[in-house]
């Protein structure tokens, strides 16, 4: 079997969980924590990174520390993982479903014409015409990799009054090449950043995530929450509810030694990436998606898509095929807005993200992929022409 994306630990992640259980640190403390959050600040340019349970939990804590609460709205893309949407409703807030563009990313014109046309700024803020509710925050989500347009969403942010979380959790190592950001990685432009260590993600900790903020006393008060919002740890002293959202040491020790690989984890992508972008050139129907040319990219995952009257086949026969030769392929998810949870919530304009979800396949992408498994996945698309 080729799977789709696994975990490459052939560097020091067992010498370092060795060290964390020798020294009987395994829990939600211990040196690795702090190593981990260190490195990571130190690789994005940033002053603070603070380790969490997942993802999902600092995206959490960033729209709370947004004062993102009832009565609020934030906007969302509809082509992502439910994961980038769920916390709105942690919150108590609603999400209002934006269209994606070519790239997959949060089309930034419908936004900007969303914010212009279907709400008012006022001394409270955008607000949303149609429901009078406060807009508070914009989520966007780098899409497998793929740094959207964060020039022009900052200038819409700071137009409209909105708070940016930048969803990087598939986006780790990615960063601008040019602009007004460059040098700037995804995920550290706007107000929040969170990064996830998932299995499936380019480095793991077997679960894990990591958030950082524009603000470093917001970073310094979500580190204070996810500890259960400790004020004093001798007496048990807790003034505010916190939330049990510390990453553990062992999952930190795996983090530090992936780290300390990610470079060469993307240098490996890149090259897969790019042959299978010069292979799969000649076949017609099959076009391997590109990333920003404005951006060194993560090439986390790889999208290919399949135009059905040009190869004969569609997304879901392709996909097949290639599960029944032990090639692991996955569609993009479903569309959020179309989830039972979210069937009455506002959208705007969605238009792009039904036609490209039913055209594209994620094709085997992990770091050590080897060249004889792209080309059984090459071959296969090429005899099913």
């Amino acid at each position: 079997m080729i799977p789709l994306s696994v975990p490459n630990l052939k560097g020091n992640e067992l010498k370092y969980v060795t060290e964390a259980i020798e020294a009987e640190w395994i829990s939600t403390g211990g040196s690795f924590i702090d190593k981990f959050e260190t490195d990571i600040a130190n690789y994005l340019k940033v002053s603070k990174a603070v380790a969490c349970q997942s993802g999902t939990a600092g995206l959490h804590l960033a729209l709370h520390l947004a004062g993102v609460g009832n009565g609020n709205e934030v906007i969302v893309p509809t082509l992502t993982f439910i994961a980038a949407v769920n916390p709105t409703k942690y919150v108590g807030a609603e999400p209002i479903f934006m269209d994606c563009d070519h790239t997959l990313n949060l089309d930034v014109n419908k936004l900007e014409e969303f914010c212009q046309t279907e709400c008012k700024l006022t001394s409270h803020g955008l607000v949303n015409k149609r429901t009078d509710k406060v807009i508070k925050a914009l989520v966007i989500v780098h899409v497998f990799g793929n740094m959207a347009n964060m020039e022009k969403i900052m200038e819409i942010a700071a137009k409209f009054n909105l708070t940016v979380i930048e969803d990087a959790t598939e986006a780790l190592g990615t960063y601008c090449k040019s602009g007004k950001f460059k040098g700037k990685y995804a995920g550290t432009i706007g107000d929040f950043g969170v990064y996830s260590f998932n299995g499936n993600k380019i480095i793991t900790s077997g679960g894990g995530g990591m958030l950082i903020a524009k603000d470093n006393p917001l970073a310094e008060k979500a580190k204070y929450l996810s500890t259960q919002a400790k004020d004093d740890q001798l007496y048990y002293i807790h003034n505010e509810i916190g939330y049990n959202y510390r990453m553990t040491n062992l999952q930190a020790a795996i983090g530090v030694a992936q780290l300390e690989q990610l470079e060469n984890f993307i240098t490996i992508k890149k090259t897969n990436y790019h042959y299978y972008l010069e292979k799969l050139s000649d076949i017609r129907g099959l076009t391997l998606l590109e990333f920003n040319k404005e951006t060194r990219p993560n090439y986390w995952f790889y999208s290919l898509s399949i135009n059905k009257k040009l190869f004969g086949l569609d997304r879901v026969q392709v996909l097949s095929k290639l599960n029944e030769h032990g090639i692991q392929t996955r569609p993009i998810w479903g569309l959020i807005h179309e989830q039972k949870p979210y069937l009455q919530n506002q959208t705007y304009k969605i238009e792009n993200a039904p036609m490209l979800i039913s055209e594209i396949l994620n094709i085997p992408c992990s770091s050590n992929l080897e060249l004889e498994e792209v080309n059984s996945v090459i071959d296969l698309l090429t005899k099913m022409k």
